[in-house]
């Protein structure tokens, strides 16, 4: 008989450069315990998987409008206290930085690495305007019932 792995899931729904981080620490964490790991973007969250240049789609103005509002990318997200205009976010990159830690980017990177699931939310986008060319590459695409499959057979599922 083979032996499950342990599960992780973990919900993004906030857009915040913060708890991102967070939400990807512990999910390469997970996956260094030889977790299977799932992170299910949703919402906010998904700004995180953005690609940081515009691409050409065809939108109607609402979708035009979403797009043009939210954060494009991990780099650009915005900090949940003491954003301070922008600044919040060049000082936390500059924390990481002085201390050797990874940045978001690279913390998406090491996930992909260790074949942690990014799951988009396919209904989110939907509502939201979003193509698959706007976010990352080697994601996934799905709705909230293959994330409660996940999640049924996880021991740790988290809501970021």
């Amino acid at each position: 008989m083979v032996e499950q792995k342990e599960g992780t899931t973990i919900v993004l729904f906030s857009g915040e450069m913060d708890k991102a981080i967070a939400a990807f620490i512990i999910a390469n964490g997970a996956a260094a315990y030889d977790h299977e790991v799932t992170i299910f973007f949703t919402f906010w969250g998904l700004n995180a998987l953005r690609k940081d240049e515009p691409v050409k789609l065809k939108k109607v103005w609402l979708e035009k409008m979403f797009g043009r509002m939210m954060p494009r990318g991990p780099k650009k997200l915005g900090l949940s206290k003491m954003n301070y205009m922008g600044m919040g976010p060049k000082m936390i990159q500059h924390v990481l930085k002085k201390h050797n830690a990874l940045t978001l980017p690279q913390l998406i990177e090491l996930a992909q690495e260790q074949g942690i699931k990014l799951v988009a939310c396919t209904m989110t986008m939907d509502l939201l305007g979003l193509q698959k060319e706007e976010l990352l590459d080697g994601i996934e695409y799905a709705g909230v019932a293959a994330y409660l499959g996940d999640a049924s057979q996880a021991k740790v599922n988290l809501f970021i």
